[in-house]
């Protein structure tokens, strides 16, 4: 089966032209070589790719028929993605809403002040 349809098959992708997508950036590599998007995958193949700022890591154990529901996904893959690229989306996602709230505009007169305040503080702490 082709890369781009196992991993749309698989769940990964939304659609067969965001993998294709990816292919075409290098973002895709089968045991380490770089994958085009009519690379051929086999069981025990280990495929890398980097989606939402992380480098999933997954292992071809079978090959779908078609694409397949949520909940079947563990019998065609092997997720070995570590633990730690999960915790540091969390992390960014935090550190994200920690700034602003999304929608509430520009910065007011009082939150660039804040923000001046923080940076005047770094700089006094490194003199």
């Amino acid at each position: 089966m082709r890369i781009d349809k196992y991993l749309w098959c698989v769940r990964y992708y939304k659609t067969r032209n965001m993998v294709t997508e990816a292919c075409k950036k290098n973002h895709v590599t089968v045991n380490g070589q770089i994958a085009k998007p009519s690379k051929e995958v086999f069981p025990t193949d280990k495929i890398t790719f980097r989606k939402d700022q992380i480098t999933q890591i997954i292992t071809v154990l079978d090959i779908p028929e078609n694409r397949v529901g949520a909940k079947l996904v563990d019998v065609y893959r092997k997720n070995e993605t570590p633990a730690e690229a999960y915790e540091h989306l969390e992390l960014l996602k935090l550190s994200k809403e920690h700034y602003r709230k999304n929608g509430t505009g520009r910065p007011t007169k009082k939150d660039r002040r804040d923000i001046d305040d923080y940076g005047n503080e770094i700089h006094s702490d490194e003199e």
